[in-house]
């Protein structure tokens, strides 16, 4: 019902509070801040303010999803729980100090799905429209439109411990 979905997805908070804080962003920089700081803490979706979101933008699930501040969100875009539009790293000057500006996240066009756990991360990295991500996966380049992206034969791979007294680095984990 209409009431259920008012009262019960947070995801309708995150994105109606990121709605109002973006048209503040420009304006005044902390406020929006706090209003989805505030809205990260009550839903676990955390949404940057800077971050441009088309119509008909749908988290479904959210805990865990992170969109970061120079993200560009198509219309009719869905996103599933633990979803990261992220940066890969800062821009450096030629004196290796930190720029600011410039776009270090991605870009999805419209109509895409991206399932949970999928990471998509970098400014360069354009998602093409109609497309859809499967789950778990970790993209930091650009995939054209009306594309499926999956792991295909993902390997669980269970080996026995070595028989050695437990040490201080991570060897167990060394084949």
């Amino acid at each position: 019902s209409y009431e259920e979905i008012i009262l019960a997805y947070p995801a309708l908070e995150a994105v109606a509070i990121h709605r109002m804080a973006h048209l503040l962003y420009e304006k005044v920089p902390l406020i929006p801040r706090i209003m989805t700081e505030w809205a990260h803490s009550r839903t676990g979706i955390d949404i940057h303010p800077g971050a441009k979101i088309g119509e008909n933008f749908f988290i479904d699930h959210g805990t865990g999803v992170v969109i970061g501040e120079t993200t560009e969100i198509g219309a009719r875009v869905k996103l599933y729980h633990a979803v990261t539009l992220g940066a890969r790293s800062f821009q450096k000057d030629q004196h290796g100090k930190i720029k600011k500006g410039g776009k270090r996240h991605p870009t999805v066009e419209e109509d895409v799905t991206i399932y949970p756990g999928s990471t998509i991360l970098g400014g360069e990295t354009v998602i093409g429209a109609r497309s859809t991500i499967g789950g778990n996966v970790f993209l930091v380049q650009s995939v054209p439109p009306d594309s499926l992206v999956y792991y295909e034969e993902k390997q669980l791979r269970i080996v026995p411990k070595r028989k050695k007294r437990p040490a201080t680095t991570r060897d167990e984990f060394r084949e």
